[in-house]
């Protein structure tokens, strides 16, 4: 499959072809597969970010021991996991730079 050019803000979950604003937080080249696997991974970060959310509302369940946490957190490594294997130069030296996924997955 052919890949194409993606712009990818990670804060804000946009994944387009489109730069415009700030969207172009990652330059990324992907098939149209890997994106749709990217954006699964934004969708489960959100989903587990509403969890989030409202357990931080019960103030009886401490944060270390939320698994909706272990989630967002594992799936923003994922994420970034992902963007580093289809990220430009520049994309593979930020996130490097950020020190999120430590040196054994790179």
């Amino acid at each position: 499959m052919e890949k194409k050019k993606y712009y990818v803000n990670v804060g804000s979950g946009e994944i387009s072809q489109v730069k415009y604003d700030n969207n172009e937080e990652f330059v990324i080249h992907a098939t149209d597969d890997e994106i749709i696997f990217l954006r699964e991974k934004f969708n489960n970060m959100n989903d587990a970010g509403v969890r989030t959310f409202f357990r931080a509302h019960v103030p009886i369940m401490s944060y270390h021991n939320d698994q909706s946490n272990d989630s967002y957190d594992a799936g923003l490594q994922e994420a970034y996991q992902m963007l580093y294997q289809l990220g430009d130069e520049q994309a593979k030296a930020h996130i490097k730079e950020m020190g999120i996924l430590g040196d054994t997955h790179m």
